[in-house]
């Protein structure tokens, strides 16, 4: 549970007043601090965080490397299986916790797999967008209404990395759909590049929107930096050259 918050909080707003922080510290009868901590124990074993100068506590224990490998070992389960975590010890439903509506879908196996795709798709927003601060790696706009977790590699191509955050862009709605239609791409020195199809269009709001920021660089996390090999693949085979 408190890796899940790890991933959620931008580490720099992980204290002890943290409202997020305290409401998990009461419902599994710890003190903010302590939740804190744990999470400064992560963030030790973060190497973007690392890269960065941002330094989590000291006294991590082995445990907390446990945790930490298995999470980046196996993200769709365990993402799920943190959330199942948080709504049993808050006495919820779990669509209650995540906040997804379910009305008119089906009961039995068909209604457990559409909740844990939506569970574990609201896991992955909050993951992208806190990771880059609520803001558009491309353009910079910070209104998180029009935000979205963009997946790198489509959700439909490889199991393994539809919740690895590492393949994960946040973009606003424009650029997100630009992105999944190949239109734009980034390479893997994070450098932004635009379909020769939309720069040869002579159009103003072309050039405003899209064409500008083509070799530009995204502004990168301060965790889950996406991975190289799944920028290579939107490249490779998403990107209209």
């Amino acid at each position: 549970m408190a890796f899940n918050l790890y991933c959620k909080i931008p580490f720099q707003k992980a204290s002890s007043t943290n409202p997020d922080i305290i409401r998990i510290a009461k419902i599994i009868g710890r003190s903010p601090n302590s939740v804190k901590m744990k999470i400064g124990n992560f963030g030790s074993f973060d190497p973007e965080l690392k890269k960065k100068g941002i330094v989590g506590l000291a006294n991590a224990s082995a445990l907390d490397k446990e945790i930490w490998d298995e999470f980046n070992g196996d993200w769709e389960k365990l993402a799920f299986e943190s959330e199942r975590l948080i709504a049993e010890f808050s006495k919820k439903n779990l669509e209650q916790v995540v906040d997804i509506d379910l009305d008119n879908l089906p009961v039995g196996k068909e209604r457990e797999r559409i909740v844990k795709t939506r569970v574990n798709q609201n896991f992955f927003r909050q993951t992208i967008l806190s990771a880059y601060n609520e803001t558009c790696c491309i353009t910079g706009l910070n209104i998180s209404e029009l935000l979205i977790a963009s997946h790198i590699v489509p959700w439909s191509k490889k199991k393994e990395a539809r919740m690895n955050p590492r393949n994960g862009l946040c973009l606003n709605t424009l650029h997100d759909k630009a992105f999944d239609r190949g239109l734009i791409t980034v390479d893997a020195d994070f450098t932004i590049r635009v379909s020769p199809q939309i720069i040869n269009l002579k159009n103003e709001a072309v050039v405003d929107f899209l064409v500008k920021y083509d070799g530009k660089k995204i502004h990168t996390p301060d965790r889950f930096v996406p991975e190289k090999d799944f920028l290579k693949y939107h490249n490779d085979y998403i990107f209209k050259k």
